[in-house]
């Protein structure tokens, strides 16, 4: 059989395909490709070297938890050995979860950086491991984690063979390492690219219409995730944040014998343009910390969709307080099983005062919660737009896992934090 590689893979990406630099790195807004032109680069370039020079070259993917792979990278591999018409020619495995090239048994593997010696330890007994490539990069917040992958995969190879990692990732916050190494930096060893949505001639008109109506309701928000520009760099609202991994659960039982610990649970309603956002977090009013557990981020959800949301993490007992704008769909959701949601409390300065609150708090934030981290990391105060001063009032973006968030913690401020 005989495919069309530019059909298949579509136009905008010559540079990024013909690279062989250590280093490939592309950051993208939303149905920029970035991801899906890895993942069909992958499965070429593992036939292509068996078949023309009988090498064996076997790859490595790596996300910053190995739980997050199954439904990420491990699908999107698979969609391109389906995308390329040769899924004859693979064998994909959940235990351990890899995909493998029958013709010549070479391997890809996927790791987390949870699991750090899961990742030095790999040997390609037959064939070179040379090829990694890093999805969600923005994640890896520790470089060292990096500079220890990098150095791991060593050795002579032989010509044509090269060794690369590629790093395909959201824009970011411009503080984060990857924009200093690898965009700042000028080396003939990078390759530094931005890519968006214009490249992708495969998106429908609805898709395309979705960003228009972006680019002129929410400029900095299209600016970010439709133009794949970096993040701010000044003005945020939160800097007393980090992300950090942590047993909900367990605190969640520690919170019985501590009265001034509670877990406590927010939501904020969205539709069509907007998510629907659900925040579940442990308040510790004496240490002042918070600590978010989990998230619902999703658009399009009617509230039968959100309870059963709600449900299947196992907090629909749980007492929520949920955006009092809408009281029909508290209402419903309280029929539907949400017996305990209640109403936040709103005022004319209720959004500064919540701000104010959390202020006062560390947040640690889940590595899983991924959109309470670009909202934490986005979020900032608006700007006059004649001085360009910044105005004691934030964006009306990148505001609604914060706002379930402000919800969930009202009344923190009280000294034994019980309703």
């Amino acid at each position: 059989m005989k495919v069309h590689l530019p059909n298949i893979v579509g136009g905008s990406y010559g540079e990024f395909w013909r690279y062989q630099g250590r280093y490939r790195v592309i950051k993208g807004g939303r149905g920029s490709k970035k991801s899906t032109t890895a993942a069909l680069w992958l499965i070429y370039q593992i036939m292509k070297f068996w078949q023309l020079y009988k090498i064996k070259p076997h790859a490595l993917v790596i996300r910053r938890y190995f739980n997050t792979h199954q439904g990420s990278t491990f699908n999107q591999l698979r969609w391109a050995i389906e995308r390329l018409h040769v899924a004859q020619l693979w064998r994909a495995t959940k235990s351990p979860l890899q995909l493998v090239y029958v013709p010549s048994g070479q391997c890809i593997y996927f790791r987390g950086l949870d699991d750090p010696q899961s990742i030095t330890s790999i040997v390609a007994a037959d064939g070179h491991l040379c090829w990694v490539w890093w999805e969600e990069a923005f994640q890896v917040n520790d470089e060292s984690a990096f500079d220890m992958v990098d150095l791991s995969i060593r050795g002579e190879l032989p010509a044509p063979l090269f060794k690369q990692h590629t790093l395909t990732m959201n824009p970011w916050s411009e503080k984060h390492w990857i924009k200093r190494r690898f965009f700042d930096a000028k080396s003939q060893n990078i390759l530094a690219l931005t890519r968006n949505y214009d490249c992708n001639e495969f998106l429908g008109e609805d898709d395309i219409a979705l960003f228009e109506e972006i680019r002129q309701s929410s400029p900095r928000r299209y600016a970010i995730e439709g133009r794949g520009e970096w993040g701010i760099s000044e003005g945020l609202v939160f800097e007393n944040w980090q992300e950090r991994d942590f047993d909900f659960e367990q605190m969640q039982r520690s919170a019985r014998y501590h009265p001034q610990m509670r877990a406590v649970f927010g939501l904020d309603f969205g539709y069509s343009n907007d998510p629907t956002a659900f925040i579940a977090c442990i308040v510790d009013s004496k240490a002042h910390e918070i600590f978010i557990a989990y998230e619902i981020y999703k658009t399009g959800m009617l509230n039968s969709d959100i309870y059963k949301a709600i449900q299947r993490l196992g907090f629909d007992t749980e007492r929520i307080v949920a955006d009092s704008a809408e009281p029909k769909s508290i209402q419903e959701l309280k029929l539907l099983g949400l017996r305990n949601i209640k109403a936040a409390k709103k005022g004319p300065d209720s959004v500064i005062a919540g701000i104010q609150l959390l202020q006062d708090y560390r947040i640690f934030v889940h590595p899983r919660c991924e959109n309470t981290i670009i909202e934490l990391s986005n979020y900032c105060w608006a700007k006059d737009r004649l001085s360009g001063r910044l105005m004691n009032m934030p964006i009306d973006e990148y505001n609604h896992a914060i706002d379930a968030l402000r919800y969930a913690t009202e009344g923190a401020h009280r000294r034994s934090f019980r309703w």
